[in-house]
């Protein structure tokens, strides 16, 4: 399932954060510049107005339940992914009364947690060049679930779950070997630890990108 994402101007938009500002007065204009800088991502307007492009997943929708004095109470847990396509992604979780806030509180949680991606053709068995795989194994783990990615030559896929396969999507890559440990059936776990995994790839500079 994914919704369309709503544009931001920066007209009628009052930054509450240093980082906002900037961006509403055009002295940052990219993205990969906050990333650079390390600033923090603390107004969801950032995003929408330098990546308007994001599309959207629902992953997971989950009911939970709470026993209290006054009786039971239920919430629903989503959990939500946006990218462009071009190796940017982000996760996010949160909960509410209602299916619908809580799709739109996981909506803007994933793009402050707007991740780059470093994309590559890191096999052996591929000299293409292209940014289609990983440039190199990354593993990321969130509760039970541990997930191991190795690059993989162009034109053989995404060979990992389905949960996995769209975020994977979303951040543009589109050929990977993989493993997979723990209780992979766990939805958003499974979501979480594929998005960790992504993040490692910013962890490694290959000799390529030395300066």
């Amino acid at each position: 399932m994914s919704f369309q994402n709503q544009s931001t101007t920066r007209d009628d938009w009052q930054p509450r954060t240093r980082t906002g500002w900037m961006v509403k007065n055009n002295q940052i204009t990219s993205i990969y510049e906050i990333f650079e800088q390390n600033l923090p991502i603390d107004d969801v307007e950032i995003v929408n107005i330098l990546v308007p492009n994001l599309e959207e997943r629902v992953i997971d929708v989950r009911r939970v339940q709470k026993q209290t004095d006054a009786g039971e109470i239920t919430r629903f847990v989503a959990t939500c992914a946006v990218g462009n396509g071009n190796g940017l992604i982000g996760l996010g979780e949160a909960r509410a009364r209602a299916v619908g806030s809580a799709i739109r509180l996981a909506m803007a949680k994933a793009r402050l947690n707007l991740i780059p991606v470093r994309r590559g053709c890191g096999s052996w068995e591929c000299t293409c060049g292209t940014p289609h795989s990983l440039p190199f194994k990354v593993s990321g783990k969130t509760g039970s679930v541990r997930v191991e990615m190795f690059p993989a030559p162009k034109g053989l896929g995404l060979v990992i779950g389905d949960v996995a396969k769209e975020v994977l999507q979303l951040a543009g890559i589109s050929d990977v070997w993989s493993r997979t440990f723990g209780d992979t059936r766990t939805t958003h776990n499974f979501a979480k630890a594929t998005y960790e995994a992504l993040r490692q790839t910013y962890k490694i500079v290959p000799p390529h990108e030395w300066k």
